[in-house]
């Protein structure tokens, strides 16, 4: 990989917005509203407010705009309460402009509304994954989709590490470039890849090893130091023989960790878990809770945060740390009796005098409740797409950009 992979991805310059027989051109733009929604209003509009500069910038340009993103987990089928109508309501308030929401999938009453839009119309297609088609990357459906434009834009850097027909099957059919909040996205994270800045220290939390041993392993190799916390912390602690109560743990990866662990200390590198623990009696906000240490967590009780004497080794490590990326909480920061490691971290980062990366829905979230969202370098929109990237340096929606054979065109 290139030091900046963003170099590489083709410009929303580079692509041809001119008319088409006296028609203005028709941009779909692959955002990701995935955002939380309560009440029929959205409560975070970060990755909608994040798109806003493609799309201003698209519109100047007198075109018309189909926007497509997914919402939740339908799996395939309608879900009222999943409907993109709350996120076109907030679109407009920001752009000040009416947007659309258009039905799926595209059927001849949509894609006439398209063809017949004026410059600068604004469209929304209903939440794609009420089809089931585009999780399944389907080329038909990807050709449904493509019908509806001349050119693609790909402003959704944290849908980019699925193959679904609207993130990888739309651009191999359109001449295509990327966003530029993804483009931006990609630079900052890339920063993460082969830091300048060293020691360069990595903090993972959140529930569980299944999701982020790829991450754990590849990390490994590039960092000077991990720190585990969250429910993923109890499985490297119970690898090592240690008893978690009524935590989760997953002893399939018993082994891996062994191994990730031993070939990190013998390659000089600091892997810090938690010495000590807050657990609960029942797994509960209001449930009586203390601290323990790690080897003596009482059978029953629900680790729930890291402990005390654990964020102050944390804390240390991250001070002196000159890069540093963090991906999933400490424990469970929502509710209020054990949010204090969590929001440990998030001030140990703040005070940093290094290039700060913070990845994933629930640590931006953590972090903003911690009052120190502006005190780090860059936030990433992306979750599990932030975590891809730094393993591997690259993802499949952004591959298709550099490689499918209309680039450019």
């Amino acid at each position: 990989m290139q030091s900046n992979p963003a170099a590489a991805l083709p410009r929303p310059e580079s692509l041809d917005l001119s008319l088409r027989e006296g028609r203005p051109c028709r941009v779909f733009v692959r955002v990701d509203y995935n955002v939380p929604i309560r009440e029929g209003r959205v409560t975070d509009d970060l990755r909608i407010k994040e798109s806003t500069r493609t799309l201003e910038w698209l519109l100047r340009r007198d075109t018309v705009l189909v926007l497509c993103s997914h919402l939740g987990r339908p799996k395939g089928k309608v879900v009222p309460e999943l409907s993109l109508r709350p996120v076109a309501e907030r679109l407009e308030e920001l752009l000040g402009a009416r947007v659309e929401l258009l039905p799926l999938p595209p059927a001849e009453a949509t894609a006439s509304a398209v063809r017949e839009a004026k410059p600068g119309s604004i469209f929304l297609l209903e939440n794609v994954r009420f089809d089931p088609r585009e999780e399944a990357g389907e080329e038909g459906f990807a050709r449904e989709l493509a019908s509806l434009a001349d050119v693609y834009v790909n402003e959704a850097f944290s849908a980019s590490h699925r193959e679904h027909a609207s993130v990888t099957g739309v651009p191999r059919l359109l001449p295509h470039a990327a966003g530029f909040g993804l483009l931006h996205e990609v630079s900052m994270l890339s920063r993460l890849l082969d830091p300048e800045r060293r020691p360069y220290v990595a903090v993972l939390g959140g529930a569980k090893v299944r999701d982020k041993l790829g991450v754990v392993q590849s990390l490994l190799e590039k960092v000077d130091g991990l720190i585990v916390g969250g429910g993923m912390a109890l499985s490297f602690l119970a690898a090592k023989g240690l008893k978690m109560g009524s935590g989760r743990v997953e002893p399939e990866f018993f082994e891996d960790l062994r191994k990730a662990i031993g070939d990190a200390e013998a390659a000089g590198k600091r892997v810090l878990l938690p010495v000590d623990l807050v657990v609960a009696e029942r797994f509960e906000e209001a449930a009586p809770h203390s601290v323990c240490s790690v080897d003596e967590v009482p059978e029953g009780t629900y680790p729930v945060d890291i402990g005390p004497r654990t964020i102050e080794i944390f804390a240390e490590a991250i001070e002196e740390a000159r890069t540093v990326f963090w991906n999933g909480p400490m424990g469970v920061f929502e509710w209020q009796p054990f949010c204090g490691g969590t929001f440990a971290v998030a001030e140990a980062i703040a005070r940093c005098d290094g290039f700060t990366v913070v990845g994933g829905g629930d640590t931006a979230a953590a972090l903003r409740a911690s009052g120190h969202e502006g005190d780090v370098t860059y936030v990433s929109t992306g979750g599990g797409a932030s975590l891809e990237f730094v393993r591997d340096g690259d993802l499949p929606g952004l591959r298709v950009l550099r490689e499918s054979p209309v680039a450019g065109a």
